[in-house]
């Protein structure tokens, strides 16, 4: 695949034909989640989101003709090969190997605006089920707990963006799975799900799964204000596979603040295989 606009890998999307479209959307739809404002969903409110920038101020450098796609290796249900999907706010990088789902992650996901925003008669709100999940989870500590879970930095922006593959950190800190109730462990694996939700629903099950297998050994951070809504707020789940992270950043075309968010996998980012 070849490098384009930005660096991004693979075919620049604004040079498919209406076919072509279609075509992608289906592979998008069979290889994401199928639930409303998750997956295939929330792929087309991100890229309806980029669309509406470019319409309101954000010009050329905006909209979903400047969205690529990539195969990396040869599809087929023997071989190791990746889809990659991704620009402005977003990446889907989905490994296959021997025809099953090897690794889903890095998975990116942003949005500007972050309130709900209407755009060709459709109503979007793309992570604003992951803002609910988080907040609703940090509403359910304690002072204690809240304490625990406090993290000494300040963040501008998430860790493990891109060019930052694998710099996890050595030592989990914040609270631990172990200590919270049962029902903050429900919301904790909720929050979990609203990014795992976005790969193919049997895929999302089974990871969501061995997630909950290692709940006990997953502690969660957050630093500035527990409601996740001004430039700084961060939290992130750090478990002993599963690394999430959701930071709040200042607005570019507009105002208000928006999210940056990443889901990664500590033993199957990339499928497993060095990028």
């Amino acid at each position: 695949a070849s490098l384009g606009r930005r660096g991004r890998r693979g075919l620049r999307v604004g040079t498919l034909t209406t076919v072509q479209w279609a075509a992608l959307n289906a592979l998008l739809a069979a290889a994401t989640g199928s639930s409303k404002n998750n997956g295939y969903d929330e792929i087309q409110q991100i890229l309806n989101a980029d669309d509406y920038l470019r319409d309101h101020g954000g010009g050329q450098d905006y909209g979903r003709e400047n969205f690529y796609v990539a195969f990396l290796g040869t599809p087929s249900d023997s071989g190791t090969w990746e889809l990659q999907f991704g620009g402005h706010h977003l990446a889907v990088a989905n490994t296959y190997a021997g025809g099953v789902l090897a690794g889903a992650t890095p998975s990116f996901r942003g949005i500007e605006p972050f309130t709900a925003f209407e755009y060709n008669g459709v109503s979007n709100q793309p992570q604003q089920l992951a803002h609910r999940a988080f907040a609703a989870l940090l509403g359910s500590f304690g002072d204690d707990q809240l304490a625990a879970a406090r993290l000494r930095g300040k963040y501008r922006d998430i860790l493990l963006g891109p060019g930052k593959d694998g710099s996890f950190p050595l030592t989990p800190v914040g609270v631990r799975g172990s200590e919270l109730r049962e029902d903050q462990r429900t919301l904790l694996l909720a929050a979990i799900g609203t990014y795992v939700g976005s790969i193919d629903d049997n895929n999302a099950a089974r990871i969501l799964a061995g997630y909950e297998r290692e709940l006990d050994s997953t502690y969660v951070g957050y630093s500035g204000s527990t409601s996740l809504s001004r430039p700084r707020d961060y939290i992130r789940i750090d478990g002993p596979s599963v690394w999430i992270e959701f930071s709040m950043r200042s607005g570019i075309i507009f105002s208000d603040p928006h999210p940056h968010a990443v889901w990664r996998d500590k033993i199957t980012d990339y499928g497993g295989i060095a990028p």
